[in-house]
């Protein structure tokens, strides 16, 4: 059934190449122009008012590697956490992480950027909640650690490669443990105290890193 496939991975994957071929016959992913016509991430217009821009970036890349790696890695990590939280769930991770992501880069980094690698970090993000929630389960603790290598090995990479946005990735996985506290789990609880703690973290995280971006920007 499809309530059983992790089709909300299979339908952003969708997105992601559809919005990447249209790009492409419009004059090439790699044209700024193009790029900013599509809803990419430029400082600019987003302190003119085109708020939508933290969220339209997600969906966009800068490339064949770019979407190819970015696809690769959604497609396998992606499965996993939407059989983990549920379809609903992993859709608000995503995006929350998506969206935060863009918010760190708005505030700390000038150029035009875009890409899905923000909220894939929160997935990356939503498997360390789940390590520290289920510590009595050694597969879910054996998964977080090889995710917390994963992650630190991609930062230290971020450092050493330019082009890389790492204050998004760092906003994604930041907001995507977060918000897998607040969304919670389709299988054991987490404490209440924790996903209210979670909230105003989030909340307090999201607000200070938009008001300094606006703030750097205007």
């Amino acid at each position: 059934m499809i309530r059983q496939k992790p089709f909300v991975t299979y339908v952003l994957l969708a997105i992601m190449v559809l919005v990447f071929g249209v790009m492409t016959l419009s004059g090439g992913t790699q044209n700024p122009l193009v790029l900013v016509q599509f809803g990419a991430k430029y400082n600019p217009l987003i302190v003119e008012g085109q708020y939508w821009r933290f969220i339209t970036p997600i969906f966009i890349h800068i490339g064949f590697t770019h979407i190819l790696m970015n696809g690769i890695t959604l497609y396998f990590i992606g499965q996993y956490v939407e059989k983990i939280f549920g379809h609903t769930r992993f859709l608000i991770i995503f995006l929350l992480s998506g969206v935060v992501g863009n918010f760190a880069s708005f505030a700390f980094s000038d150029g035009i950027s875009a890409g899905a690698s923000t909220a894939i970090f929160g997935l990356f993000g939503a498997f360390l909640m789940l390590g520290e929630s289920f510590q009595d389960n050694p597969m879910i603790v054996s998964l977080a650690r090889t995710f917390l290598l994963f992650i630190v090995l991609n930062i230290a990479m971020d450092l050493f490669v330019s082009g890389i946005d790492i204050a998004g990735h760092i906003g994604g996985l930041v907001a995507g443990f977060l918000s897998a506290y607040i969304v919670g789990v389709n299988f054991g609880k987490v404490a209440s105290i924790k996903r209210i703690i979670s909230g105003i973290m989030l909340l307090f995280v999201a607000g200070a890193i938009l008001y300094l971006g606006f703030s750097k920007n205007m």
